[in-house]
């Protein structure tokens, strides 16, 4: 992805490092954690003058700004991050490999939470289903 291809979203300024880290989550086929971001930035560029902590301030003003969708694995509290795309995404989650498959629609698209909740105003979800993918299954 070229960066003349890439439409950043107003709100902050855009310096080389916030440039690649979105590069990576918008190419990204699911969540990444913080080390996997600046591992594929050190696979595509020369020289990255910038330490890991540095991906992680960005990713907490990513968030922040609404750029970011921030979920955790259950399994070991792994932090992964992916681009928000307007709306949300659960996943199916392998327990051996780790491996997360994206469910094609929410579950919960057509609950009215609000009526049926009661008192509780519910303002957002997550659900993340774990199992074993089919390479795993084979093993």
């Amino acid at each position: 992805m070229e960066d003349k291809d890439i439409i950043y979203p107003k709100g902050i300024k855009w310096t080389r490092q916030r440039k690649d880290v979105c590069k990576v989550l918008m190419e990204a086929k699911e969540p990444l954690s913080a080390v996997q971001i600046y591992n594929r930035i050190l696979k595509r560029e020369e020289e990255v003058n910038y330490a890991v902590s540095t991906i992680y301030r960005i990713l907490a003003m990513f968030e922040k700004a609404g750029f970011v969708e921030k979920s955790t694995y259950m399994g070991d509290g792994t932090v992964l991050y992916e681009w928000s795309k307007g709306g949300h995404t659960h996943y199916a989650v392998c327990l051996v490999c780790h491996k997360r498959v994206a469910l094609r629609a929410c579950p919960f698209a057509h609950l009215h939470l609000d009526e049926d909740m009661g008192d509780f105003t519910v303002t957002g979800h997550k659900l993340e289903l774990y199992g074993y993918c089919k390479e795993c299954r084979k093993n």
